[in-house]
């Protein structure tokens, strides 16, 4: 109980924000991050996007039967219910967004000054995404990412959370519009897009096109919050 009552104390307690210069930079370093490493980033992009299916499956009434996670960064979700209607549309839809979901989330509270709270619950979710996974890569992938955030959060000092944090913000917005743009430059038959288009009579590149703009515009609008007074107030 003594531990609990710790971690809460530490996810309530708000402190500075990383200033505008380091913002800057921890934003430099997500994008060389994305350019360089991107078959690791795009693995952390999965588990966001197989968790936005879940998440969205079990919203609208779906029965969520498990996730996988692959090695070659795709991933799977599976749910039971109607296999067609709102909610089966829903469910497809919720994927590629679902990282810049996940970036504005951690922009929003980074910036408030609350980047330990942010940080435990990202715990949190790796510890609810685990008990669905399906495959030993996956739950190994989804477990040593949450050990990593959770111990780097017990000993970060509140400076070096709000680090973390910041950069855990760039990274997934920054990546995410980079699969939407690998998926708009080829044709994949199992995609989320092609089952939508079979799903509702609208073209896939309509769905990849929307996508598109989600996430750039999920981009901009969190790189407002973690570049504070960057852009001149509105008149």
């Amino acid at each position: 109980m003594e531990v609990l009552s710790e971690l809460v104390r530490r996810a309530l307690t708000a402190h500075p924000a990383p200033g505008l210069r380091v913002s800057l930079t921890v934003g430099v370093v997500a994008l060389a991050a994305v350019l360089v490493a991107w078959p690791l980033v795009r693995l952390l992009v999965t588990v966001c996007h197989e968790a936005g299916h879940a998440v969205v499956a079990v919203l609208v009434g779906r029965r969520l039967s498990g996730i996988r996670v692959h090695s070659d960064t795709s991933g799977l979700t599976v749910s039971r219910g109607r296999p067609r209607g709102p909610g089966m549309v829903a469910t497809l839809l919720a994927g590629y967004p679902a990282a810049s979901v996940v970036g504005l989330g951690a922009a929003w509270l980074a910036g408030a000054g609350y980047a330990v709270g942010l940080l435990w619950l990202i715990v949190v979710l790796l510890a609810l995404m685990l008990l669905q996974l399906r495959n030993l890569y996956g739950a190994a992938v989804v477990l040593a990412t949450g050990v990593v955030v959770g111990f780097v959060t017990w000993y970060a000092t509140p400076e070096f959370a709000g680090w973390l944090a910041n950069g855990i913000a760039w990274l997934l917005l920054l990546a995410a519009p980079r699969p939407v743009v690998e998926l708009l430059l080829r044709h994949s038959p199992g995609s989320d897009a092609a089952q939508l288009a079979a799903l509702t009579h609208v073209p896939r590149v309509v769905w990849t096109l929307l996508w598109l703009v989600l996430t750039l515009g999920a981009l901009v609008l969190g790189a407002s919050w973690l570049l504070p007074g960057i852009w001149p107030p509105s008149s």
